[in-house]
């Protein structure tokens, strides 16, 4: 499928943002969404919705299959073993609090050690130092080399007998670059310490491998996936789900509830309290079936060219610093521009309709490492080109001379 016949599967760039085309260069934060999901929403709410996993009746029972008939896609997927490894979540926030508070409870205790890296989201370091100070944990953080990598090396050099869980990044949200996952993965599966792997930014961009990459817990955002807000995915191998008790209680993740006792159900079902969200799950099939259809080899060969021309036009331009230079690198350009602030960058960027980020990402501690409170970040996804690039480009210079630079 060609560039041109992707971006038509996208709507919103029939819209003129201050009179411009719309540039988005901010898939990291949020993907846009193919026509196929909107449609899939509307036509579920529409014909065919009822919650699910409750009732008898037809629209009960087509709701539910279609929410399952998503379950067992996202296992083929992401290749995971079982479909009970699969569990629908609000984010991928969300699974990572799951884990942290499940999983954390019932197998971390005082004293025992948690590695995470200086790369990591807010949301893959909240929820352990939640823990950290529950149980009395200690948290350890995984030193970046002067290109911000994260080295197998680092992390190894911080296990002990005492780590009970290695939570990382698959690509950072600031620099783009690529984990070394599999040899991390190896290397705590040797020493039988589980790892958890915030999927956010890798998913959207890398083919997933359940079961060759070997992780035991993976979570993923379906927003950044072009799917709809409001869901996530959290992988969980069986032998770990069976185990943990439930996140939260509520109306269907039990089995019995008694006055005296309550028994919960099986995985998934105990990990999903409540009423899911039905229309975005069943949407998000629409989602798989569009990076499927396109391919994951299509989607890197678009957005490495795209990547690499927007790397070597922006060190041109001696204004610019880019953050970081990992070798192994995907969708992500943070950048500043000395003498500009990055929220002034990105104001003045959306005056020729040209959407970015800036700010800290999320990410305050490899900020603080760096040694600036804020970057621009430009992120790509399936739908951008060069010529976004050259746009981007313009745009900049625009800001430069507002600035007087």
């Amino acid at each position: 499928m060609k560039l041109d016949q992707i971006k038509k599967n996208f709507p919103i760039f029939k819209k003129k943002i201050n009179g411009s085309s719309l540039i988005y260069l901010d898939s990291a934060n949020s993907s846009q969404k193919p026509k196929s999901v909107i449609d899939r929403m509307s036509y579920f709410y529409e014909n065919e919705f009822s919650n699910v996993g409750r009732s008898v009746h037809s629209l009960a029972v087509t709701a539910t299959n279609r929410f399952e008939e998503t379950r067992d896609l996202v296992k083929r997927f992401i290749n995971a073993k079982h479909r009970e490894e699969i569990i629908f979540t609000k984010g991928a926030t969300e699974g990572i609090n799951l884990v942290a508070n499940s999983y954390g409870d019932k197998f971390i205790h005082k004293g025992d050690e948690i590695i995470l890296t200086e790369l990591e989201h807010h949301s893959n370091y909240v929820p352990w130092h939640y823990l950290r100070n529950r149980k009395k944990a200690v948290i350890k953080f995984a030193k970046i080399n002067e290109n911000l990598e994260i080295k197998v090396d680092e992390i190894k050099k911080l296990i002990t007998n005492k780590t009970k869980m290695i939570a990382i990044t698959h690509i950072s949200n600031v620099t783009g670059g690529i984990t070394p996952l599999k040899e991390i993965i190896d290397l705590a599966s040797s020493k039988n310490i589980p790892v958890l792997v915030d999927g956010t930014q890798g998913a959207p961009h890398l083919k997933l491998d359940m079961q060759k990459l070997g992780c035991d817990f993976y979570v993923i955002s379906c927003h950044k996936m072009y799917g709809p807000n409001g869901l996530g995915i959290l992988y969980g191998k069986k032998k770990w789900l069976d185990v943990m008790p439930p996140y939260q209680g509520g109306g269907g993740m039990i089995d019995e509830v008694k006055k005296e006792n309550i028994t919960f159900a099986e995985s998934p079902t105990k990990f999903e309290a409540g009423t899911m969200q039905t229309a975005e799950v069943v949407a998000f099939s629409e989602s798989i079936k569009l990076l499927e259809k396109i391919g994951y080899e299509k989607i890197t060969e678009i957005e490495d060219e795209v990547l690499r021309y927007g790397i070597d036009k922006l060190k041109k331009n001696n204004s610019i610093s880019l953050i970081g230079e990992p070798k192994n690198k995907a969708s992500v350009i943070s950048f500043n521009i000395k003498g500009i602030h990055p929220h002034d960058i990105a104001t003045i960027l959306d005056d020729d309709g040209v959407a970015i980020r800036a700010g800290h990402h999320c990410c305050q501690i490899l900020h603080e490492k760096i040694g600036v409170p804020a970057t621009a970040r430009a992120s790509i996804g399936l739908y951008n080109s060069k010529d976004d690039i050259d746009v981007l480009l313009n745009a900049i210079n625009k800001c430069k001379k507002v600035f007087k630079l």
